[in-house]
């Protein structure tokens, strides 16, 4: 076997992996691409992060969209669903559980 059919077996497997690197990402974007913000529950009052079950009929929570839970406390989203949009890759992502 000479070098340059070597040459092109290694393109070859170079193209399927970039290939199957594309499908990957394509497939994130894909399940990224909700329109729903991230919600968590808290307390309207205090900012308090609470349980879910706590923003359910009949709890003391409301429903924050987007932000972040830092120190126990809701901050950066807002109680106003449309206030808020999601980002994607390179866009706006948050962390945090969003159960208690």
């Amino acid at each position: 076997m000479d070098s340059s059919s070597t040459n092109q077996r290694r393109m070859r497997s170079g193209a399927v992996a970039l290939g199957g690197m594309g499908l990957l990402a394509a497939t994130l974007v894909a399940c990224g691409s909700s329109d729903e913000p991230d919600k968590r529950c808290a307390s309207r009052s205090t900012l308090q992060h609470l349980n879910n079950k706590e923003c359910k009929t009949g709890g003391t929570g409301s429903y924050y969209y987007g932000g972040y839970v830092s120190a126990g406390k809701v901050s950066g989203g807002s109680f106003d669903k449309s206030a808020v949009t999601r980002g994607g890759i390179g866009g706006h992502s948050s962390s945090g559980s969003s159960g208690g």
